[in-house]
């Protein structure tokens, strides 16, 4: 890994939210699109590596971490206002076309911001979308999906967390509690964390359910698409998506080191073959 790169942090004004996002090294912009309850930390183990050839940002999507809404979110709408917040924020960081890296719900996101907006994407990595529309038993999948929120509503978090980790095929609980007295940063770390979660399993999975795809847009997109999945994810519902996508666009997926969240697992190997997809 590389030494460690100066963060810059910002926050960008964008309709109804404030956007907070952070920018490591210079050149060519990458973007890192999380998903899920993820923000701008997901990538931590990557970021340093690949400062050192790109200006690497990450951010926190509206609503979860740091970035905050001051008017409700349509949720009918959620995917194409997340999009669409990630194109306001590429045309704040620059004038060229800008790489993208986008996993898990991100990278269905950033199939809605390659349909819309080719004209500021040069490469695009789509990694592991969860999106049913990829899949064979999509209305299968989608009602699944339907239910987690479901559940959430009903019976709450760990009863919808634990429908969820069957459905996408990772077997794993909630995560151990800190030992000790926590210090009011940890206590602030841990309420932010709980109400991405709650965001996660209340809203957000039923409108990445909900979502779908302009597929004859992508086929037709100038920016170039790069379907991905995890050497060690296969089977998993968000692995099989990837190579839906691979498949609806008539393209190869590229296979990245590590299982869905192979850029913490591996984060040396995955550095690698970013650059290597990126570079073409």
């Amino acid at each position: 890994m590389g030494a460690t790169s100066t963060i810059k942090t910002n926050t960008l004004e964008v309709p109804g939210a404030s956007l907070y996002y952070e920018v490591r090294g210079s050149g060519p912009v990458l973007l890192m699109m999380p998903g899920g309850p993820a923000d701008a930390a997901t990538f931590r183990r990557i970021e340093d590596d690949l400062a050192s050839t790109y200006r690497v940002v990450t951010y926190d999507p509206r609503g979860l971490s740091h970035s905050k809404l001051n008017e409700p979110l349509d949720d009918s709408r959620m995917v194409q206002i997340f999009a669409d917040d990630v194109h306001r924020l590429l045309a704040t960081l620059t004038d060229t076309k800008a790489n993208v890296f986008a996993s898990s719900g991100g990278a269905t996101i950033v199939l809605e911001l390659a349909a819309r907006h080719p004209e500021q994407l040069d490469t695009v990595v789509v990694h592991e979308p969860p999106s049913p529309d990829l899949l064979p038993n999509s209305e299968e999948t989608r009602a699944a999906m339907e239910d987690v929120c479901d559940t959430h509503d009903s019976e709450g978090l760990w009863a919808a967390a634990h429908k969820f980790m069957v459905l996408i095929g990772i077997q794993g609980g909630p995560p151990p509690a800190p030992e000790g007295v926590p210090t009011p940063e940890t206590l602030e770390a841990q309420a932010m964390m709980q109400q991405n979660m709650e965001f996660f399993f209340g809203r957000y999975i039923r409108n990445i359910a909900r979502y779908r795809p302009d597929f004859a847009a992508l086929k037709a997109c100038s920016c170039r698409i790069v379907p991905a999945v995890g050497e060690d994810s296969r089977g998993q519902l968000a692995h099989e998506g990837g190579l839906g996508l691979a498949r609806r666009l008539g393209r190869e997926a590229a296979v990245f080191p590590g299982d869905h969240s192979g850029f913490d697992g591996r984060p040396v190997e995955f550095a690698a073959k970013l650059r290597k997809v990126l570079e073409g």
